[in-house]
Formats: structure tokens, sequence, C-alpha cells
């Protein structure tokens, strides 16, 4: 049994609250996570949890090594993250990933994915779900793009957060001189192409750029690739859902 908080005054709910926000996330190296589902799987990843939070009235079999706070049912409510709350939330610690990182997991043939100035939460956390699933090493995530650790990305991630590296670049170029280190191509998604990406070799050692819902690939990355590609689209459409493409080109790479 935990300790009973029922004062929004308590420590450990002003920390939940500021860890809602983007710059507390970064200064403090924490997030939230939600649901029973998620957190069990941070439990048998190991992930370090500082805090379990329990509504009070919800069973919840959590760990001994953690530290557990039973919240009145109101203001658990008034810090969940979901409008239909499993009833448990904990304070996470974010992994440590760097540039250096990928070097380590750079195996031969594996493919990276990068995120050029991704927006919607729910885009970027399928996009790292399947990114574990297609067997990508890893998520560059290029400056602009919107947090991996917001509760709606880590939710829509499903716990991959916890296993696949994600790391940051600052731009185009520190990417260009990443991917060239690690001895990968880079390719892109671009639509005045005349190459379709089943006609592209991206079978292994690709850093596949997905671009921004709006405005596609930047254009310094575009120049700078080594592979352009396109999806075939009939209709009237221009382009697809970033998460949809994202899946199809990883996935054509399992195929090829």
């Amino acid at each position: 049994m935990g300790k009973y908080i029922e004062s929004r005054d308590n420590r450990i709910i002003k920390e939940c609250v500021r860890l809602t926000r983007k710059k507390y996330r970064d200064k403090e190296e924490r997030y939230l996570i939600e649901g029973e589902n998620l957190i069990g799987e941070a439990l048998s990843e190991e992930i370090d949890i500082s805090a379990l939070l329990i509504r009070d009235g919800t069973t919840f079999n959590g760990s001994d090594r953690v530290d557990t706070y039973i919240i009145e049912p109101g203001l658990f409510d008034s810090i969940a993250q979901t409008e239909t709350s499993q009833g448990v939330l904990a304070v996470v610690a974010k992994k440590k990933f760097t540039v250096a990182t990928l070097a380590e997991v750079n195996k031969r043939g594996i493919n990276f994915i990068v995120l050029d100035r991704l927006q919607d939460p729910g885009n970027i956390g399928t996009i790292i779900r399947t990114a574990e699933g297609a067997g990508y090493g890893a998520v560059i995530t290029v400056k602009g793009t919107a947090d991996v650790y917001s509760p709606k990305v880590v939710r829509a991630a499903a716990g991959s957060v916890f296993r696949i590296p994600i790391v940051s670049v600052e731009d185009g170029r520190e990417l260009r001189e990443t991917v060239d280190r690690l001895g990968k191509r880079l390719a892109v998604t671009c639509l005045n192409n005349d190459k379709f990406y089943y006609d592209e070799d991206i079978r292994k050692d690709i850093a596949l750029v997905i671009g921004n819902e709006g405005g596609g690939c930047s254009p310094d990355l575009i120049n700078d690739a080594d592979i352009r590609v396109m999806i075939p689209m009939k209709g009237k459409l221009e382009s697809l859902n970033a998460s949809v493409a994202a899946g199809i080109l990883m996935y054509e790479a399992m195929r090829q």
C-alpha cells in the first residue's frame, strides 16, 4: 500500500503537472506514461520508474522496487492524460541516447528511420512502433520534429520508446554527416520523381527520411539525398498520411 495523496500541492502531483510540458521533460529527462499495458511493459523492460500513481479504488500489481502512491480519484483524474483513464500513471526516466549510440547499434545492413519536422503525435508514435516491427535500428529526429516523449506519442508508440534508440540531430547537415559516418545511404520521398519506391534497392544500409505532413522533406535533404523515391498515387490525392507512407516503405525494405 502506498502513501495516500489528496493535495494538489504535493510534490509528486506538481512533478506530474510539470511533465505535461516539453521544457520540463527536457530539463528533468523524465516523462509520463499511462495505462496498465504501457506501465507493465516499462516494468518488464526495467525502465527507471521514479513514481507509480494509482487512482484510489483501482487494482494494479506494481513492483516493490517502485515508489507507489494512491491518489484521491478527483485529483488523479485532473492529472490523467486520457479521457477514460485506467487509473494508473507513472513517471519514468528517458533512456539516454546520443548520435554516438547509433554506432553501437549500427549492425551491417540495418536501416534507420529519420523524421524530418513531423508534427502529428499519432504519426510519430505509429512510425516509431512500425520501425521496431520492421526491424529498423533507430529513429533519428531532425530539429523541428514534435517531442517524441509527449503523452500522445508515447501511447501511439505502444512501448517501442522503451526499446528502440531515438536520437536527435540539429539539421540536415548533421544528419548527412551522421549518415555518412555510419555508412548509410540517405533515401527521401518526393513527389517530383520518376522512380517508384519498388524500383529502388532499399533493402539495407538506408536512412529513410519521412518528411513533414504538410511540406514533405526539406529541400536541402532532397537535394542531398542518395535515393529519391515516390509512392504511386491514384485518384486526386497528392500524398498519403506520413505514418502510412513510412509503413509502406519500411516493409518494402523487408520484402525486398
